[in-house]
């Protein structure tokens, strides 16, 4: 063995060595994924791009997490939110088609089916997936989940309102699949996300207000 693969061996036993916290135990991983996670979706909530970054770098912190707590379709989750990122990072700094900052827009009827349909889809192949090739105890939660959780990011990186629906959706049912995984940190984390999805979604939809910009359907 390298001395790299000496030295990533023991950042990584170091990082999920146990941590007690109050009442439950937790990682210093897990709580430094915790942190970058809330910091995340505080600038999302701002539409500062720089909430791309953070959300790059907690997508690989929380990937070893859920690797070690067998949610694959949580862990793989984490590298499409890492590349979904840069595509998000890259739009809200590139704006609209005329170079302004990207709006704050709305879904059509047609958008909210298509997003639908997708979320659907995403569910039966992901369940399928985690059954026939992974040792998971909760292929169709996670599934299910994970398909609601792409859809909900690529919403977001078109700054979609709709991506607040679905997190406040995906948020709630995370906080039990948690608590059923012993994460406990992790619960906790979703249910401050259902809050703070709940402050996006009243803060994206008066943009009309705080940034002059008319909510539109696209």
């Amino acid at each position: 063995m390298t001395t790299l693969q000496l030295l990533l061996s023991s950042w990584v036993n170091a990082a999920n060595m146990p941590l007690h916290l109050a009442v439950f135990a937790t990682t210093p991983l897990e709580l430094l994924s915790f942190l970058l996670s809330v910091a995340t979706v505080w600038l999302n909530i701002r539409q500062s791009h720089w909430g791309w970054l953070f959300a790059i770098i907690s997508s690989a912190t929380y990937g070893l997490v859920f690797y070690g707590s067998r949610l694959y379709g949580d862990m793989g989750l984490q590298l499409v939110f890492i590349a979904v990122s840069v595509f998000g990072w890259y739009q809200w700094l590139r704006g609209d088609d005329s170079h302004s900052r990207l709006p704050v827009t709305a879904l059509s009827a047609r958008g909210r089916v298509l997003a639908a349909v997708a979320w659907l889809a995403g569910f039966v192949l992901l369940a399928w997936f985690l059954k026939s090739y992974t040792d998971t105890d909760v292929p169709n939660s996670d599934g299910f989940l994970t398909a609601g959780s792409l859809v909900g990011q690529l919403l977001l990186s078109r700054k979609k309102i709709e991506n607040w629906h679905v997190w406040i959706i995906v948020d709630v049912l995370y906080v039990a699949l948690y608590l059923h995984k012993h994460l406990m940190l992790t619960a906790i984390l979703y249910a401050i996300f259902v809050g703070m999805a709940l402050v996006g979604l009243r803060a994206w939809s008066g943009d009309t207000h705080s940034g002059g910009r008319r909510l539109a359907l696209e």
